[in-house]
């Protein structure tokens, strides 16, 4: 009878494990399998997603944000499932994962907050903008900041911080947060 309940128990959680939705992952690259790629003028990793989920051999996909001012952003389709690699440089994910930036505190992936700039400098890649947020979080006068992605407006990552807080604007070369 103990032995049921263990293999009725392992099916339940079975079952519970694959309706949990798999999540794209940012700073993270899957290397190799590559069957085709492109470019993508957006520069929108939701685009390679889907393209993904349309193509019936694709099984993964690698979306490389832009390097350089310019440059496009591009996607990788995968005919493999290939294993993740941390790499700032990219987002990836597996078939049927779409794209579900991560929610950390306050932060705000995927969005732009345009306007309210007083002050803005270059900073090192980072796939959370943590070093913009400090800065921000350092500053009295700073209400809200914004990190821009490296190749988005420049070959190097940027930060804006803002005096005063502006409507949220859903750009992929962004990641914003708001600190007072």
């Amino acid at each position: 009878m103990r032995s049921f309940f263990t293999q009725m128990f392992v099916l339940v959680l079975t079952f519970a494990a694959a309706s949990v939705p798999a999540l794209a992952q940012t700073g993270f690259d899957r290397r190799g399998g590559d069957y085709t790629s492109f470019q993508i003028r957006s520069g929108d990793p939701a685009v390679c997603a889907a393209r993904c989920e349309r193509e019936g051999r694709c099984r993964a996909w690698s979306f490389s944000y832009p390097r350089t001012e310019n440059a496009l952003a591009i996607c990788w389709l995968k005919n493999r499932v290939p294993p993740r690699v941390e790499d700032k440089c990219c987002m990836s994910g597996v078939r049927g994962a779409g794209v579900i930036e991560p929610r950390k505190e306050a932060t705000e992936f995927s969005i732009d907050r345009l306007g309210g700039d007083y002050r803005n400098f270059e900073t090192a890649a980072d796939p959370a903008g943590a070093a913009c947020k400090a800065a921000c979080e350092g500053e009295n006068r700073c209400r809200a900041w914004t990190y821009v992605r490296p190749g988005y407006i420049g070959a190097g990552a940027r930060c804006y911080l803002k005096d005063r807080l502006t409507r949220p604007r859903s750009k992929p070369c962004c990641i914003s947060g708001v600190v007072r």
